[in-house]
């Protein structure tokens, strides 16, 4: 049994989000994301179920095209190989559980590397042909 808490795992980074892998398998993976405000965790699309549950704080939550208004007690889930990211909101910071299935690859991850690096919810946008 993993024996973990959003208090005892919480660090925050005042240069982008800070995810606590808490649990990690071949089949999931269980991430404590803590982010400061307007931080935000890149959109990106990778071939893995992905489940959100914001624990305190606002932000948004992109699934799709579609983005919507996050707060304590909400729970998100986005299907494999939709575009999904996560932000906080300029006044507040957030914390959530991340529970992906199956874990996303480094190279699924790229994207978020990438916004990261950019500074940029949404590095996808520039992306032109088919996998947009």
């Amino acid at each position: 049994m993993v024996d973990a808490s959003f208090a005892s795992e919480r660090r925050y980074d005042d240069d982008r989000f800070t995810a606590r892998t808490v649990f990690e398998s071949e089949r999931m993976k269980v991430v404590l994301g803590y982010f400061e405000p307007g931080q935000f965790i890149p959109v990106h699309a990778p071939d893995s179920d992905v489940a959100v549950v914001v624990q305190a704080g606002t932000g948004r939550g992109r699934d799709g095209a579609d983005e919507h208004a996050v707060e304590p007690g909400d729970v998100v889930v986005v299907e494999a190989g939709t575009e999904r990211g996560v932000r906080a909101d300029e006044t507040t910071r957030l914390e959530a559980a991340l529970v992906t299935a199956p874990p996303p690859t480094e190279e699924e991850h790229a994207p978020v590397h990438e916004g990261i690096r950019r500074d940029e919810f949404d590095p996808l946008a520039s992306r032109e042909g088919p996998d947009r």
